[in-house]
């Protein structure tokens, strides 16, 4: 296998991993939750979301969590921004990355945001516009891009139509996103072709959720092809509020175990990342998603124990 010698994960918890959750998450743990992913040396990091309070209120303290995080050379963090308003609102708070998002099918868009794939992107012209002359880059991200909750599959064709229309508009990178979690490796791999055919392969990534379990073997798939950037949440936090039954995205902790075993680099220290996963998850009430994460906190138990 071909496989990259280094990785880079875009850590998204703290933003698509946490914006679900019905339990409240202050300001204050979330910048907690941003501190432990940088001590465990993550570079890349989806921090929060400027969209309308009223849609999504566990993002409503986005000016503060940005505010409230250290900024430190090296590291890039990044702000969901759906229109020119969330977008206005983002510049103030100094994002190095702006993302937007286009869904696969119709059906989708439409449930999603009240509005065709054509109208959504050319809603993403002037915020790609206005993030360029800021100095911002902009991630897009095609939405059930291996399956949809109200049309069912989806072919590639759609996939590469919405590549070709976010590159049309300028977007830096295209990362292709499994919503609902139903991709497998093979269509997976037809759905990275596609998106390869307009942008540069260091500008390719994918979001597996693992509704199915087949997020790692997903990952593990685009390896192969050389695709090297994934998008992954701490303790396997999130979900999609349009796709009932979707779980979280593949958790970090996994992602990480699966790479060092295969002698692929991210920088990232494992058991630091337990750590972060083990502490967002006390705060939600719950033991953390992440396989890894548990096999590796009951290992700590055992030894401490026998100590």
């Amino acid at each position: 296998m071909n496989a990259p010698s280094q990785v880079t994960l875009v850590e998204v918890g703290p933003r698509d991993g946490l914006q679900n959750e019905a339990q409240p998450v202050s300001t204050a743990q979330k910048i907690e939750l941003i501190e432990l992913l940088l001590a465990a040396g993550c570079r890349e990091i989806e921090a929060t979301s400027f969209v309308s309070p009223k849609w999504v209120p566990q993002m409503a303290d986005n000016a503060a969590v940005m505010a409230g995080i250290p900024r430190r050379a090296g590291v890039r963090y990044s702000v969901l921004t759906p229109n020119m308003k969330g977008l206005e609102a983002a510049l103030a708070s100094r994002p190095d990355e702006v993302v937007v998002f286009g869904a696969a099918t119709e059906a989708f868009s439409q449930r999603n945001i009240n509005c065709s794939i054509a109208e959504s992107i050319e809603r993403f012209r002037p915020v790609v516009q206005a993030a360029h002359a800021s100095g911002v880059k902009v991630r897009a991200a095609i939405s059930c891009a291996l399956g949809c909750p109200y049309q069912g599959e989806v072919s590639a064709d759609e996939v590469e139509h919405v590549a070709r229309l976010l590159r049309d508009i300028g977007v830096d990178h295209c990362g292709v996103a499994d919503t609902i979690g139903v991709g497998t490796p093979a269509r997976v791999e037809a759905a990275m072709e596609r998106a390869l055919r307009h942008f540069p392969i260091e500008e390719v990534s994918g979001h597996f959720h693992d509704t199915y379990g087949q997020a790692l073997a997903n990952i593990h798939a685009c390896l192969g092809m050389g695709i090297h950037v994934f998008d992954t949440s701490i303790a396997g936090l999130g979900g999609c509020p349009y796709a009932k039954g979707a779980t979280g995205n593949v958790a970090t902790e996994d992602v990480v175990f699966m790479l060092h075993g295969m002698g692929i680099a991210t920088g990232l220290d494992l058991d630091q990342l337990v750590d972060a996963g083990a502490a967002i998850s006390r705060v939600l009430g719950r033991p953390p998603v992440s396989r890894a994460g548990r096999a590796l906190l009951t290992r700590r138990e055992s030894l401490r124990q026998a100590a």
